[in-house]
């Protein structure tokens, strides 16, 4: 596969989460504590911006519908500072675990939201990582043209293109003790590895998709940039000198997806997906 401009590999840099959404859903956080001034708004957000800035890569920011309601204007800066806004549930619902009334409703509320403030998102990702047996349908009956959820290849299914992340390529996964039972499935250690293991694995996956011609999904949180600093800058670095030099496509998912749209029958097998999901305990 060549993909724009010659380059032998795609790269979308993403970014997960906003706010209290994940605390609010994991029980983390009181019900009735005041909402707004999280952390990772006030002040993860604009450090985890300007390293993108200074990287000169545009980014995907999957943020939960709730995030329109508590924190409009950051929703707003994110989109004016170039980057994509897509959708990641209304407050991290684990999503392969709605039933189908559930499912349909929350999509309803959060992309009315989002949309109730200026902002048309054309992608969403899965909390969790999985989708229902539904949900392609779903996304395509409201305009949402790419879903980004665990999988191994690219492809175009049911209308709406599909860009999977591997968990390895996902910051969270060699940080969160959470994660433990998952990284001991695919990697057979439970054990964090820490910021090294998230530089090594985020720079392996860009090498993987440039042996292979493939797409590579880059998975950050805003609310890990602090303790990642240096490794999100190494990292961003790599995939600006691959982009100068022409072997990398750096691109957010929507631009990706309207490519992979228009070249669709250069994928052959329908996208593979990923049945392993994680959702931390309650």
């Amino acid at each position: 596969m060549t993909w724009p401009g010659g380059a032998r590999a795609a790269v979308s840099v993403t970014v997960d989460n906003l706010g209290e959404a994940a605390e609010l859903q994991l029980g983390l956080r009181e019900a009735d504590a005041p909402l707004g001034g999280h952390y990772s708004v006030t002040t993860a957000l604009p450090i985890m911006l300007g390293a993108l800035a200074a990287a000169r890569q545009p980014a995907t920011f999957f943020v939960e519908g709730i995030n329109a309601e508590i924190y409009p204007d950051a929703l707003r800066a994110i989109r004016d500072a170039g980057h994509e806004l897509a959708y990641h549930a209304w407050c991290h619902e684990e999503w392969a675990a709605l039933d189908p009334a559930a499912e349909a409703a929350n999509l309803d509320r959060g992309l009315a939201a989002l949309r109730a403030i200026g902002l048309e998102p054309a992608g969403f990702r899965p909390p969790g990582g999985r989708l229902t047996p539904r949900t392609l349908e779903l996304l395509a009956a409201r305009g949402l043209r790419h879903c980004s959820p665990a999988g191994s290849a690219p492809g175009v299914e049911r209308g709406v293109v599909l860009l999977p992340f591997a968990w390895p390529a996902v910051d969270a996964f060699h940080v969160l003790p959470a994660f433990a039972a998952l990284r001991a499935r695919l990697t057979g250690d439970a054990e964090p590895g820490g910021p090294e293991a998230v530089r090594a694995a985020l720079l392996q996956r860009v090498e993987d998709a440039l042996a292979q011609g493939g797409h590579a999904v880059l998975v950050l949180h805003t609310w890990l940039i602090e303790a990642e600093l240096d490794v999100v800058r190494d990292v961003l670095a790599r995939v600006r000198a691959g982009a100068e030099r022409g072997e990398l496509w750096a691109a957010p998912c929507s631009e990706v997806a309207a490519w992979i749209a228009e070249h669709a029958g250069g994928f052959g097998a329908a996208p593979r997906l990923d049945d392993t999901s994680w959702a931390a305990p309650a």
